[in-house]
């Protein structure tokens, strides 16, 4: 009988994960081939309804689902997630969420059409970063950036289409763009001036509306068997 070392035990615990990220990422393909036409939201989830932005992000999230029957897709949780998944529920639209088990979003908004969970962060990150028409950033905190900064490298390096990034809320945002023009482009040349092209900043849903109904859409799900 061959003893069981503890390299074996790693190796199998290796497998048992790559198996469960494996699944994790069909089902999500699966999951998002359904709706070929969407947009996704970001924002803090710790923003609370009667707050500006959750009432921005959930006029937003309504006009949408009314102006475009496109779905909106959010991370599922509360916050600017629960508010622009409001606004395309409330409008009878497909209001998506791809939720994660995390300490403050254990459940999914109640305001989520469809819905899928994931164990795994980066697997969750790459189903809303994957396929959507548009992206749209509210004011929000280290994950919003984090989303924001890995979206526009893909487009930078051109491993993703151009696909429109709109930042919502000029008070917010207009610092960042300084922050980017100042230290980035002009201090210590990071990046260029046609990044800094990469997204645009509004105040407006309209504004908003007007640029993800220009943007082409993705036929990367008729790749999907």
């Amino acid at each position: 009988m061959k003893q069981i070392t503890t390299k074996d035990i790693r190796d199998d615990g290796i497998k048992e994960h790559l198996v469960h990220i494996n699944s994790e990422f069909a089902d999500g393909f699966e999951f998002l081939k359904k709706y070929p036409r969407s947009v996704s939201i970001f924002g803090s989830a710790r923003t609370k309804p009667g707050e500006e932005n959750y009432e921005y992000a959930e006029e937003l999230g309504k006009k949408i689902a009314t102006d475009l029957n496109y779905a909106v897709i959010t991370g599922g949780g509360p916050g600017i997630m629960e508010a622009a998944n409001k606004g395309a529920y409330e409008a009878h639209g497909v209001s998506l969420g791809l939720n994660v088990s995390l300490p403050h979003e254990w459940m999914t908004n109640a305001y989520v059409t469809h819905s899928i969970k994931f164990s795994y962060f980066f697997v969750r990150k790459t189903m809303l970063t994957f396929a959507a028409e548009a992206y749209v950033f509210f004011p929000g905190g280290f994950g919003t950036f984090d989303e924001l900064c890995g979206i526009l490298t893909l487009i930078q390096t051109e491993k993703i289409p151009h696909v429109p990034i709109i930042l919502f809320n000029s008070k917010f945002w207009d610092p960042y763009k300084k922050f980017l023009e100042v230290y980035l482009l002009d201090m210590d040349h990071a990046i260029s001036t046609v990044d800094m092209k990469l997204f645009e900043i509004t105040d407006s849903a309209d504004r908003a509306i007007e640029i993800i109904r220009k943007a082409s859409v993705s036929d990367w799900w008729r790749n999907i068997n």
